[in-house]
């Protein structure tokens, strides 16, 4: 088991960029990614998901595979990042053991309920309005205070996130934060400095329980 977790910043990627723009964004420094496809069939996934834990480990970065317990410890990926409506975390436990388990929350009771099953880290969100992920009405910068306040596991704020608006989210209490679109413009190099020059007050990452 990983014992220090990246929380600075997560790329979300349904692979569409293909390789070259995966290692794009590795080699400017993203320390961790989630590989999200809701569309593709279940065979395409893990397939993606082997090229995609190979680039990881050359580039020595955390993988971890959405939705999809099994296939995270098929191609022994770092951990598996659930939904709502996904597996209870119990049962993901039993498939990839002492890997990171992470699952996405939109309140302070889906927060709480998250650290009490054993989860290693929330998504929290959306915080600001976002086209990529459909979770309902933005929370805003506040509602990380209140997560923050009733869970002593990390928070990652998602949804909406411009390196402009890190500092605030740190602030709040957020541990990192967890990009998609902002990621894929034209030159990712230059986007990943910018988000990882904002969030450089975050320190190196955050100790495991």
């Amino acid at each position: 088991m990983l014992t220090v977790f990246p929380c600075r910043l997560c790329f979300l990627t349904d692979f569409s960029g293909g390789e070259e723009r995966l290692r794009a964004v590795l080699a400017a420094g993203v320390p961790w990614i989630q590989y999200r496809d809701k569309t593709s069939p279940r065979r395409i996934l893990y397939e993606r998901a082997v090229q995609i834990r190979a680039i990881t480990r050359l580039f020595g970065v955390y993988f971890v595979m959405n939705d999809h317990a099994d296939i995270a410890a098929a191609v022994d990926a770092d951990g598996v990042h659930l939904g709502q409506d996904d597996l209870p975390i119990a049962a993901a436990r039993k498939l990839v053991g002492r890997r990171i388990v992470g699952i996405s929350t939109h309140s302070v009771a889906e927060a709480e309920a998250a650290a009490a099953s054993g989860a290693d880290y929330i998504g929290f969100g959306p915080i600001f309005a976002t086209a990529t992920k459909d979770a309902g009405a933005p929370k805003g910068v506040a509602a990380i205070r209140d997560v923050r306040d009733a869970v002593a596991i990390p928070v990652i704020a998602i949804g909406g996130i411009s390196a402009e608006r890190c500092p605030d989210l740190l602030a709040a209490g957020a541990s990192g934060v967890a990009v998609a679109s902002a990621l894929a413009g034209s030159d990712p190099q230059e986007s990943v400095r910018h988000f990882l020059d904002a969030l450089s007050m975050a320190g190196e990452g955050s100790p495991l329980a």
